[in-house]
């Protein structure tokens, strides 16, 4: 069990298979470590050495959590809440997380949060506004919304974007009824700048 304590450092992330090496009774020892709560248990094997500050214990950041779930650094979180931001009169507030990934497809609870994982071909590395409107356009027809009303403000929105970085995204990253609706609309949008 010493052994063990000593390769625990707090805010860092395991699985139990990272643990194993340092114990002969992995089990009993992360029951015991659960219960002083020198460690977290955030789903099925994966544990957090919590980080103390003055308020308490530092929850760990969604992305090395989910970064330790997949054992890979090939995703991105995608906050449906975040299409709130783009000025196109959505208001609705979601509790999930949606990650997109190569590996796992599903809804998980990490941590006490919801990750819905989605298995997609590829995906930019960082998020930018243009990539928000055309994932947006994508899962329009899953999120709680007005489709209309936000279709209705996005050509008058449209300006606010990079024109050539939207017109990438929507290249490497549309569907084709994504494809068509924007190029739609920036060819009005450019005939009558």
């Amino acid at each position: 069990m010493n052994l063990l304590r000593q390769h625990i450092k707090q805010g860092e992330i395991y699985r139990r298979s990272d643990l194993e090496y340092y114990s002969t009774a992995i089990d009993r020892h992360l029951a015991q470590l659960t219960k002083d709560r020198t460690l977290i248990k955030l789903n099925q094997g994966l544990y957090y050495a919590p980080k103390q500050s003055k308020f308490g214990a530092v929850p760990p950041d969604d992305r090395q959590v989910i970064e330790c779930f997949l054992k890979d650094e090939d995703f991105i979180l995608v906050s449906p809440n975040s299409f709130n931001s783009l000025g196109l009169g959505l208001t609705q507030l979601y509790n999930t997380i949606w990650v997109y990934n190569h590996k796992r497809k599903g809804e998980f609870q990490l941590n006490g949060k919801t990750f819905e994982f989605k298995l997609k071909s590829s995906f930019p590395k960082n998020i930018s506004r243009e990539y928000l409107l055309v994932d947006l356009l994508n899962n329009l027809d899953n999120l709680a919304e007005d489709q209309s009303q936000a279709l209705d403000k996005l050509p008058h929105n449209v300006r606010s974007f990079n024109a050539d970085a939207l017109m990438k995204y929507t290249q490497q990253y549309g569907t084709g009824k994504t494809k068509r609706t924007l190029k739609s609309i920036l060819r009005n949008v450019l005939q009558h700048a």
